[in-house]
Order: C-alpha cells, then sequence, then structure tokens
C-alpha cells in the first residue's frame, strides 16, 4: 500500500472513529430523552406481547381458572399426545396445509401478475383508476365478504340464476377449498400487489428501452429488466408467507362454515375456538395452538434455509 493509500485509510477510520465517538457522548448527554420516548413502547410491548407468552404453561397443566396457573396441576405432555392421537388429528391437519399450501400456491403469484400488468400500463389515470378498483376488496370486512359469498352462492344466488341450476355450494365439501381461496385471492391480491408495483418503478427505464430498440418481447423485457427489480421482494414474501402456513384465519373459515362441510372446513384454528372457548377446555386448546405455532415457527425455519441456498444465500 502506497503512503498516499495509508494516510487516506488512516483519515477514513479516524472519522468513523471520531462519529461514534461523538454518538456515544450524545446519547449520554440526553439519555432521559431516550428513555421518554422509548420507555412507553417498551413497556406496552412487554405487557401485551411477552406477559401473556406465560400462558403457554396451561398447555401443561390440568388448569383450573380459581387455582390459576401456579396453583393447578401439571401433566407434562398429557394433552399433546392427546390431539395427536386423536382420530380426528390428520383430518385436521390435511385440511389446514391444503388450504393454506393451495392458497399459497394459487395466491402468491396473482399480485406479482397483476404488478407487471398494471406497469404496463402507460395512461397514469386509468392505472389509478384501476388501481382503485383492484385494492378496494381488501377494505371489505372478512364477515362481509363471507356473507357476500354466502348470498352468491346460495341456491336462489346469482350463480345459479345465471346457470339455471339449484345447487347449494355452501353444503358441498368439495367446493369448500375453491370457494377459500378464490375468495381470498379476490380479497387480498390487489392490495398485495402494491409492494410489487413500487418495486418496479425502482427498474431501470434505460435498460427497458435498450430491450425494446433490441426488439425483446414482454416475456423478455420482465426477464432482463423488471424481475430483478422485485426478486429480493419476492423471496421475503415466499419465506413469510410459507412460515405461516399453519396460520390460517379463524374468522373466514369459521364463517363459511357449515354442518355439511366440515369434513373440508374444520381446521385447527376452528378447532382450538370450540375446544377452548365453547366447551372451555382450556389446557387442551392451549396445547393445540402451541403445536400449530411451533410447526410455524419450524416450517419458516426452514424454507428460510432452503430459499436461502437456492438464492446465493439471500434470506430474511
Amino acid at each position: 500500500m502506497s503512503k498516499d493509500a495509508a494516510v487516506v485509510s488512516g483519515g477514513k477510520s479516524g472519522k468513523k472513529s471520531a462519529g461514534l465517538h461523538n454518538t456515544i457522548l450524545y446519547f449520554k448527554q440526553h439519555w432521559q430523552l431516550y428513555v421518554v420516548f422509548l420507555l412507553p413502547a417498551l413497556v406496552l410491548t412487554i405487557v401485551f406481547r411477552y406477559i401473556p407468552m406465560g400462558g403457554i404453561l396451561i398447555a401443561f397443566q390440568r388448569y383450573n381458572p380459581i387455582r390459576g396457573i401456579m396453583g393447578s396441576e401439571w401433566v407434562g405432555l398429557k394433552y399433546f399426545e392427546r390431539f395427536l392421537s386423536s382420530p380426528d388429528f390428520l383430518t385436521y391437519l390435511g385440511n389446514t396445509l391444503k388450504l393454506s399450501v393451495f392458497g399459497l400456491l394459487w395466491g402468491f403469484p396473482v399480485p406479482i401478475l397483476l404488478a407487471f400488468l398494471l406497469n404496463r400500463i402507460a395512461s397514469t389515470g386509468i392505472k389509478k383508476k384501476i388501481q382503485l378498483v383492484l385494492y378496494m376488496p381488501n377494505f371489505i370486512s372478512v364477515i362481509v365478504l363471507c356473507g357476500i359469498v354466502r348470498i352468491l352462492l346460495s341456491v336462489t344466488g346469482p350463480i345459479n340464476l345465471f346457470f339455471g341450476s339449484q345447487i347449494n355450494f355452501m353444503t358441498m365439501p368439495e367446493a369448500f377449498r375453491t370457494i377459500y381461496i378464490v375468495s381470498g385471492i379476490w380479497q387480498g391480491a390487489g392490495w398485495a400487489s402494491i409492494m410489487y408495483t413500487a418495486a418496479l418503478s425502482n427498474a431501470s427505464k434505460e435498460l427497458k428501452e435498450a430491450a425494446l430498440i433490441d426488439g425483446a418481447n414482454i416475456f423478455q423485457q420482465i426477464k432482463a429488466v423488471e424481475w430483478p427489480a422485485i426478486k429480493d421482494m419476492v423471496v421475503i414474501q415466499f419465506i413469510l408467507q410459507a412460515g405461516n402456513i399453519m396460520s390460517i384465519g379463524f374468522e373466514k373459515a369459521y364463517a363459511l362454515q357449515t354442518d355439511l362441510n366440515l369434513k373440508s372446513s374444520e381446521i385447527i384454528a376452528t378447532y382450538v375456538y370450540k375446544k377452548g372457548l365453547l366447551d372451555g377446555d382450556y389446557s387442551f386448546s392451549t396445547a393445540v395452538g402451541l403445536f400449530n405455532t411451533v410447526i410455524n415457527v419450524v416450517l419458516l425455519l426452514a424454507v428460510n434455509k432452503v430459499v436461502a441456498k437456492m438464492n446465493d444465500g439471500k434470506g430474511i
């Protein structure tokens, strides 16, 4: 290394050390300011996020509301064994996995495709109007959405009137999965495309113009110019969604559930609700919920590791 290069390097390291020293000194002088602003958020996080986690002890006890957590009898893994040995365990697990996996496979690419299509609309006014229509379903309540679905698919609903049939789709176990996934895509795909649309705005316009001059078609433009701009975001979103495979929304599944489609609609989340709140079996429902959470964490770590290997070490 030359003398001039050594001087420049020494100057940069000196500036970094001075900057760090000044930051530490400023923090020491004004630490009260940081405490005032950070303490409420820290307290709220501890009270509403960490303290309730102590409730998972109920899963290992024969919980008695009168005696409380500290006074209830400890039973270990009894309720986990009861759930895993239940004849309905595989049914509930299978229904949960089918809804989430098929929902991920069919629903995940739709926002990306919408973003690519919106990015090709030249008129700003038309683009905003289309985006407004696509985003609106996201602001509809889940319960309202389920009510709309029930009306549309009822025996006297618009769908049956259009086809001249009298099929009650909500009582068909084989139709529940399709209804759940399609309605979810309709409600959330437009809103989910916002991130990808924003990322596509960073795509190089010069490269796009060069691709057009070279005679590249739409698919070649997407592959060479637009896809690299959203690739990292797609990977992160896929990892997060794949890690939440077991976390299906309870409200929607329960609202679309009927006595005749229970074969396909009864998932772990609805089972926990019925056992915990309706039957009062708190320990068993907590054990089932904890089992569900552990599976989610394992899936998140596994998917992150697999995707990182496939994506040059880039994960979350």
